[in-house]
């Protein structure tokens, strides 16, 4: 098996596939392929406990199901591309080295891969942390890869350092870290700083992955800038935004999305 991550703000993850040879995916996350590729999309894959193990890692933002690319024939391909500009990490998952990852950041995996919901480890963060509260635990022994928006800064904490981050920024860390949350001291800076009221305190050791556009901050940018020119109807309103939330559900539970 051999890969090719290529481009720069668009990055597109290739993964060249002998026979037998297979990578995992979300479902909505392959590009294109070769046509020896075989695809088999079931709740039991990446390493699920049955009905339970998948609607679990549907909260934690996998979905239900996932898609096995199962090479069949001679030498073959599958190319998957990221939802948002960024960049595309490769990870080296082995036993006892586990990763938690932003809801939406998995892209792919060999066989091997264990994907499920990572919550952390106390009930203030579960309470307030957002995005950065339920996260997917990447684990097994395998390579993984991991899609971030925009830039990627990668410290690497010492035990008992800390690091405090906006929840959205957290994009993944080595499941030594431990994960908090706290406040934004000042009752002005709160209110009015513009960066809400908690951050996410991140203590070592280990390796942590900052991201530095995050899906909410890119939707935000966009808002002015959509539906401009068009007259609706307060119906037309009311179904659109009833739509929205139901597609986001769905989407949320089934691993679908719009590309």
């Amino acid at each position: 098996m051999e890969s090719l991550i290529s481009g720069s703000v668009l990055p597109v993850l290739e993964i060249g596939l002998q026979p037998g040879e297979m990578v995992i995916s979300p479902p909505g996350e392959m590009a294109w392929m070769t046509p020896n590729i075989q695809m088999n999309t079931s709740m039991a894959t990446a390493g699920s406990s049955g009905l339970w193990g998948a609607i679990t890692r549907a909260v934690a933002g996998g979905g239900l199901f996932m898609t096995e690319f199962t090479c069949t024939g001679g030498p073959g391909g599958v190319a998957f591309t990221p939802k948002v500009p960024g960049q595309i990490l490769p990870v080296e998952v082995r036993d006892g080295q586990g990763f938690m990852v932003h809801r939406h950041g998995f892209l792919a995996g060999t066989q091997g891969v264990v994907l499920q919901m990572g919550i952390q480890r106390n009930l203030g963060a579960g309470i307030f942390g957002g995005d950065g509260f339920v996260m997917q635990h990447v684990t097994g022994n395998c390579q993984a890869w991991v899609a971030l928006g925009g830039e990627v800064v990668n410290p690497t904490l010492q035990a008992g350092e800390t690091l405090l981050v906006h929840p959205g920024h957290v994009g993944m860390y080595e499941d030594s870290v431990s994960f908090d949350i706290t406040t934004i001291s000042g009752i002005k800076n709160a209110l009015f700083g513009g960066d809400g009221i908690f951050l996410a305190r991140l203590t070592g050791p280990g390796k942590v992955w900052l991201q530095t556009m995050t899906v909410p901050t890119l939707a935000h940018a966009l808002a002015p800038f959509m539906g401009r020119g068009e007259t609706s109807t307060s119906s037309n309103i009311e179904s659109g935004i009833a739509g929205g939330v139901a597609g986001s559900v769905m989407r949320g539970i089934f691993g679908g999305g719009s590309r």
